[in-house]
């Protein structure tokens, strides 16, 4: 039977037998924060990026506190044989590009949440490009959501997965051990924005709230002080960076 909120029992079985095994053997785990996971209903989590293995490994922490993780992929995987339709039952919110076709994904991801799924967000949009691998300024896509859905924001951040597959590499680094720090926050109170979906201040404050929510769970578990700004996300690829202020 269908369910709305994670993919089929026979799905759900093939992709815990074939990935758990894996994140079990390549790292060791400290999470915290697992009493802020909602068991029901739509949530989003929010979460820093830092490398292409941090969506597995963050996937195993939901799996585990009882929730099934849903992504959002480029919509072209969608259409690689074999490779989209075990992404489509699997969940996956396809992601189109282009102004006329990104309101989809969005749509998705709220019919999503109303059905009680646990999508993840990276509101950075992409890995980091903070030279210190602090949370660079966010994409608003997350503020609107969370607006229009009133479902709540859990911020998660996490340490350790660029030690394990550096950002632009595509070498596996599996000895020694790698160990995946991971704390979950409370809700982000986003209640001063509600009703302002469509407000462009409301979004870029919330974002900033959200990323600000995101930043404190790594300065928790880093045990050091983040800059007093995120990094400016539209700084130019090889220029010095600066810092956005919020």
């Amino acid at each position: 039977m269908s369910r709305m909120d994670r993919p089929s029992r026979f799905w759900e079985s093939v992709a815990v037998v074939l990935l758990k095994p894996a994140m079990l053997l390549l790292t060791k785990r400290d999470w915290r924060g697992g009493e802020n996971m909602p068991r029901t209903g739509g949530v989003i989590i929010a979460a820093n990026h830092l490398s292409w293995t941090d969506p597995m490994l963050l996937g195993h922490f939901l799996y585990e506190h009882g929730r099934w993780p849903v992504y959002l992929a480029k919509s072209g995987l969608f259409s690689v044989p074999v490779l989209g339709k075990i992404i489509a039952w699997l969940r996956t919110i396809p992601v189109y590009r282009g102004s006329s076709e990104a309101a989809r994904s969005l749509s998705a991801a709220e019919r999503g949440i109303e059905g009680g799924a646990s999508v993840i967000f990276y509101p950075e949009g992409t890995c980091t490009r903070d030279p210190g691998l602090w949370p660079m300024s966010g994409k608003t896509g997350v503020a609107r959501l969370a607006l229009a859905t009133g479902a709540p924001v859990i911020p998660v951040a996490h340490w350790g997965a660029q030690e394990l597959l550096p950002y632009g590499s595509k070498r596996l680094r599996l000895f020694p051990r790698k160990t995946f720090h991971l704390k979950a926050g409370p809700p982000v109170d986003l209640s001063r924005y509600a009703g302002r979906a469509t407000d462009g201040a409301a979004l870029r404050d919330a974002t900033a709230d959200i990323i600000a929510a995101i930043t404190a769970q790594l300065a928790d578990i880093r045990g050091e002080e983040p800059p007093p700004a995120p990094f400016d996300r539209n700084t130019p690829v090889g220029e010095p960076g600066k810092r956005s202020d919020g």
